[in-house]
């Protein structure tokens, strides 16, 4: 274990999904996101197959036994992905990221129902101010007293973005399962590939031809996200999940700086404290998580046998 090296595996693996977003972002005015979602996913499996051969993992590193359950975390998956995409196209760059925050708070919840997870007083008091958080943030985008078009659209997007989190943590539910029995570079291409083909059935509704441009940001976002999801799965070689997991929160700083000087988007005040509510309960989550399973550890060496 090397907690240093895994904490800035994790940061770089931040920086690269958030300049990855950032592509999709500028891409988003003439592309759909179910173009964006292909680009994002086939250009990504080269970087993965080339990360498992440098690995000498190409052989075996695919092998599956379970494709069903690969099949059902790309469908949830691919579609949380898309309607990702839609909120970047339609909120300011720190408000679709806020927002896609409520996913690792609703794992929680669908853990406790899918998984039988216990979830105590402390999580679940967690996860209520994290949800309040999202509220907060919604709260601008429900109201009717403005109903011109960028709002309607806006609206739009934050619906995508809360629609698509639900969606992300029903697929880290199914990660939960597949990790049981899987590699994570089986899990990580057969997404990739799951999402390909399905990304291809939006085909009829309106996809267009990128200018050079467009495809240069897209190709990148798929050579990004492919490389982003080595540097987040090598960070947890290094370094327990509790000790690195809260440096996820980095990309709200990262949305915020970027947001600010790409797309001159000014953060309003219900963006901020909702979003502070849900990255405090976040961390609250990690921080719990971590103490229940120092406890856990030390359990098993007070109950190891000691010859």
């Amino acid at each position: 274990m090397n907690p240093l090296r895994g904490i800035a595996l994790k940061v770089l693996s931040v920086m690269v999904f958030t300049t990855m977003a950032i592509c999709i972002k500028l891409a988003a005015g003439r592309i759909p996101p179910g173009e964006a979602v292909f680009f994002r996913s086939f250009f990504a499996i080269p970087v993965i197959l080339v990360w498992l051969a440098w690995t000498k993992n190409l052989a075996h590193g695919l092998d599956t036994r379970n494709p069903m359950g690969h099949l059902w975390r790309g469908l949830v998956g691919t579609t949380a992905m898309g309607l990702g995409f839609t909120a970047l196209g339609l909120l300011p760059l720190p408000e679709a990221t806020a927002l896609g925050y409520a996913a690792p708070l609703l794992t929680v919840i669908f853990a406790a129902m899918f998984l039988g997870e216990q979830v105590r007083v402390f999580r679940l008091t967690a996860v209520m101010v994290g949800l309040a958080g999202v509220m907060i943030v919604l709260a601008p985008r429900l109201t009717l007293t403005s109903l011109d078009a960028t709002s309607k659209l806006q609206t739009i997007g934050a619906m995508a973005a809360l629609l698509g989190a639900v969606f992300a943590a029903l697929a880290q539910v199914f990660v939960r399962k597949l990790v049981q029995t899987e590699a994570t570079a089986a899990i990580v291409f057969y997404f990739s590939a799951t999402a390909t083909m399905l990304s291809l059935a939006t085909l009829p509704f309106g996809w267009v031809l990128p200018d050079a441009r467009e495809a240069a940001l897209l190709v990148s976002a798929g050579f990004l996200g492919g490389i982003g999801q080595i540097l987040l799965t090598e960070s947890y070689r290094h370094a327990e999940t509790g000790v690195i997991a809260p440096f996820e929160y980095v990309s709200m700083v990262l949305s915020l700086l970027f947001g600010y000087t790409i797309f001159r988007e000014v953060p309003t005040l219900p963006m901020l404290l909702g979003a502070t509510l849900i990255v405090a309960a976040g961390l609250f989550i990690i921080w719990r998580e971590r103490q229940l399973g120092l406890r856990r550890s030390l359990a098993r060496k007070v109950m190891t046998p000691q010859g």
